[in-house]
């Protein structure tokens, strides 16, 4: 259910960017600039200003979509306890650790590694799973 949880808000943010469209984040971004007195020209924000444009703000919901129509089916996989959801689940978790790992090792703390943990236990019974159903 986490699983379809995640995919679900993923889709429904996927459908606000392309409803919104690039005009109300732009404006959204130089509010923050404003309000916080920030510098339009340097670092991130400078960053958000051009990057945020109709061609981002599409590749950014479908991307935030196929994330989301992913999670549905591997959650829509899990529930009916099906190979392939555990195989998906697999890869998924373990293409998150190394970014989990450059996150403990750059800000370590108790956050960080729960993070791990988690995501650890995670792949270990998505793996434990399908050694038992090769068995």
């Amino acid at each position: 259910m986490v699983e379809i949880g995640k995919g679900l808000l993923a889709l429904l943010a996927a459908s606000g960017l392309e409803i919104l469209g690039p005009a109300p984040l732009q404006h959204w971004i130089h509010e923050l600039i404003f309000r916080f007195q920030l510098d339009p020209h340097h670092g991130a924000m400078s960053w958000l200003v051009t990057a945020i444009n109709p061609g981002g703000v599409h590749l950014a919901a479908a991307i935030a979509a196929l994330y989301g129509v992913m999670h549905v089916l591997e959650g829509w996989g899990l529930w009916h306890a099906k190979a392939w959801a555990s195989w998906l689940g697999c890869v998924t978790v373990a293409l998150y650790l190394p970014f989990d790992l450059y996150a403990l090792v750059r800000h370590p703390g108790w956050l960080a590694w729960c993070v791990v943990a988690i995501n650890l236990i995670v792949l270990w019974v998505l793996a434990r799973d399908l050694l038992m159903r090769r068995r």
